[in-house]
């Protein structure tokens, strides 16, 4: 059973790695794109030192391992709305960071969608590491329980994983596809700033509303609406070139 839990935190990193894969006509290198999904992983650490002292030394909570939907609702409406934001940016830098650390100067960055590709592919990295803690946790958290409660867990977990992970890469996404508009068009840097902010946009309305209103359908209607746009994306970045 335990086997199976961390299987549910790593399967949906990879069965989205390979979707997106697919998007690119000329294949990247495995060994670059290994080290971009490691660089993601990697940067999973490095936000929660981050979120960490934004807990503690910002808004003053005692633990950083309080709950974000406990500390939201500890906190007034704009504080809460304050506190999203800020953990969704701190994602959505190091994400980008991790995949421009990796592939920035490398010669295999050649097409503009090879820009979306890594920006995903990192994005995964990091939240396969997100998914096998909340796994690791779910595990912690009900031993012993009842058919009927590790059901009901298996649900819970299920829909965090293909809710959080789709969300890493459908932002990471935007991002990559402002990277390699950038790229394009003479090194304007500023907009990866603007595509930081939309994916950050997205990223703290995904994680506000499921914790104020857990309702899952509305979710998944706004995650597949922004894929149809991400993948547009792709369409258009596979006939340009750099």
């Amino acid at each position: 059973m335990v086997l199976l839990v961390i299987a549910l935190g790593i399967l949906p990193g990879f069965a989205w790695l390979l979707f997106y894969l697919k998007e690119d006509l000329h294949p990247e290198p495995k060994r670059l794109i290994a080290a971009t999904f490691f660089a993601g992983a990697v940067v999973t650490f490095v936000a929660l030192a981050f979120q960490c002292f934004t807990f503690q030394n910002v808004f003053g909570f005692e633990s950083c391992g309080v709950r974000l939907e406990n500390a939201v609702s500890s906190l007034s409406f704009l504080s809460g709305i304050y506190l999203v934001v800020i953990l969704a940016l701190i994602e959505e830098v190091l994400k980008f960071g991790a995949a421009y650390f990796a592939v920035s100067k490398n010669p295999n960055l050649n097409e503009p969608v090879d820009a979306m590709i890594y920006a995903v592919v990192a994005a995964l990295g990091f939240a396969t590491v997100e998914n096998l803690a909340v796994a690791v946790s779910a595990i912690n958290s009900v031993p012993g329980a009842g058919f009927g409660t590790m059901i009901e867990m298996f649900r819970s977990i299920s829909f965090r994983f293909i809710g959080a992970t789709l969300l890493h890469a459908l932002a990471s996404g935007l991002v990559g596809y402002y990277w390699a508009i950038s790229i394009r068009e003479f090194e304007k840097k500023r907009l990866i700033l603007w595509g930081i902010v939309i994916a950050t946009t997205l990223h703290a309305v995904f994680n506000y509303f499921i914790i104020k209103f857990d309702d899952r359908f509305y979710l998944v209607v706004l995650l597949l609406t922004v894929g149809f746009f991400v993948i547009m994306d792709f369409e258009k970045l596979k006939r340009k070139s750099i």
